[in-house]
């Protein structure tokens, strides 16, 4: 290829001609070097891989109870310290990853795809049919979410996926009004006019030019509300909603300790701690990526 042929347009620049698996790199290697991204996506990771593997990051069983060494202060054995009964916190907070991270994604993957199917219609189709979806998620919105999930998961019932279902429906709106808000500005581009022009239909031009290049901020809405799920499924489960004893979830970890924060703060601190870690991770790459986007 030459430079005359490449400033006619006849071949795409260098940058359109790499590898997806090269911009990827070359876009996430830079944020890699800086601390507080690193830092956060350690957290993020750990938490991750206590979901899915927790017996890789502790010995101890999270259900043993050893009342002779029950509320002891954080040491080099049990590094949260134990609860009431005993029972190693450190390794109830791993174990509890499960449940808590898995309530998290369930909620924003409902919220994904409502929210995307809502937003959708209603860019796309636009007239009466965007009336009628706005004005429906208008009154979503209206609706404190956690007032929105007590109520949903108070007529489904208790349990860790009945709360992830009322959570993922709270923060649908989110997810519609900013996939319908990037589906009303990609549709009017150039580049989706040239393709309609040249014989491409409906479907195929939302699917090939107008929901990926639609996608950026929604993805980076799912990263943040991700850590609002797990707040959400936490704060529910901290009011009693959640997975029933002895089942060990974080939001439960830290209505436990509740009693004890005079005797025994760590027992509520520590996995308060962790969950706004995790939160406070989600939340800066979420930051991360936008600040890239622009």
């Amino acid at each position: 290829m030459t430079i005359l042929e490449q400033n006619l347009g006849l071949t795409p620049p260098l940058w359109q001609r790499r590898t997806r698996r090269q911009r990827a790199t070359a876009a996430v290697m830079p944020l890699l070097r800086r601390p507080g991204f690193s830092l956060a996506v350690l957290i993020v990771l750990f938490s991750l891989l206590a979901a899915v593997a927790p017996q890789w990051l502790t010995s101890f069983d999270p259900y043993a109870t050893a009342p002779a060494v029950k509320l002891t202060a954080p040491n080099l054995t049990h590094w949260f310290g134990t609860d009431e009964l005993g029972r190693d916190l450190y390794t109830r907070m791993v174990y509890g990853s499960s449940l808590s991270v898995l309530a998290a994604f369930l909620a924003v993957g409902i919220a994904l795809l409502g929210g995307l199917g809502l937003g959708i219609l209603s860019g796309f189709a636009g007239g009466r049919i965007d009336a009628v979806i706005m004005r429906f998620v208008d009154v979503l919105l209206a609706l404190p979410g956690l007032l929105l999930a007590l109520a949903i998961v108070t007529a489904i019932g208790f349990g860790t996926v009945p709360v992830a279902i009322a959570v993922g429906v709270g923060i649908i709106p989110g997810f519609a009004r900013t996939t319908r808000a990037e589906v009303l500005r990609v549709k009017t581009l150039p580049y989706v006019e040239a393709a309609r022009l040249g014989g491409a239909s409906w479907g195929r031009t939302l699917l090939r030019h107008i929901l990926p290049n639609a996608w950026g901020p929604v993805a980076v809405l799912a990263t943040l509300d991700f850590g609002a799920a797990i707040l959400a499924t936490a704060g529910l489960s901290f009011l009693g909603f959640g997975a029933a004893p002895p089942a060990a979830e974080w939001g439960t970890l830290i209505a436990n300790g509740r009693h004890f924060l005079i005797t025994a703060p760590w027992v509520s601190l520590l996995p308060g701690l962790f969950l706004v870690a995790v939160v406070f991770s989600l939340n800066h790459i979420a930051r991360t990526f936008e600040e890239v986007q622009r």
